[in-house]
């Protein structure tokens, strides 16, 4: 494929990785209290992303969407830095298995949920490490207290999940249809 025909589709995905590392961004700031824990629907985008982009430009803008509400937060850079890490892993493992899963006997929805699932348990099990390192090597607390802390955060982190893995297909057949019958979704990702 020759410059000219790709530049067009790179600024597409381009474009829409912004857009979508923007949603990320703005979904962030608005949390709503569940079962003792704030549950936002960013990791659900995170998830769009990679289901709708593929895995590099997904992860980018998940990842990117994500730091940036964080430097928006104040948080330091290597909190930033470990934020961008997880929620591209977030946004890659759900395009990679979007882009290469083809299993002609599994429907296309139940596709979206398993690459959901796996993206969601990605970053869960990012988050929890991050956790783990900070409480008991960054912080130096005894393991009795770490594991109280590891508890307490994977609870809503799971609830977080569990939200995203049920909302991201919802969003994916949503908006799927639209970009289809605009021909747009021939320019985010190959095989969509």
């Amino acid at each position: 494929m020759s410059d000219r025909k790709s530049a067009p589709d790179m600024t597409y995905r381009i474009t829409f990785a912004a857009m979508m590392a923007a949603m990320i961004f703005v979904v962030t700031m608005f949390r709503f209290p569940l079962l003792g824990s704030k549950v936002h629907f960013a990791n659900a985008v995170c998830l769009l992303s990679g289901m709708l982009l593929g895995p590099m430009t997904g992860g980018v803008a998940s990842g990117l969407g994500s730091a940036i509400y964080d430097v928006y937060g104040g948080y330091d850079f290597v909190g930033v830095l470990i934020t961008f890490v997880s929620k591209f892993a977030m946004g890659y493992v759900t395009g990679l298995i979007m882009q290469k899963w083809e299993s002609p006997s599994l429907p296309d929805a139940a596709k979206t949920v398993v690459a959901g699932v796996d993206g969601a348990i990605t970053y869960v099990a990012l988050y929890m490490l991050k956790t783990f390192i900070y409480q008991r090597y960054v912080y130096g607390f005894a393991m009795d207290a770490v594991g109280a802390t590891m508890i307490s955060k994977l609870i809503p982190s799971l609830i977080n999940a569990a939200v995203a893995v049920v909302a991201a297909p919802i969003f994916y057949y949503a908006i799927r249809p639209v970009l289809a019958k605009t021909g747009l979704i021939k320019h985010m990702r190959p095989g969509l």
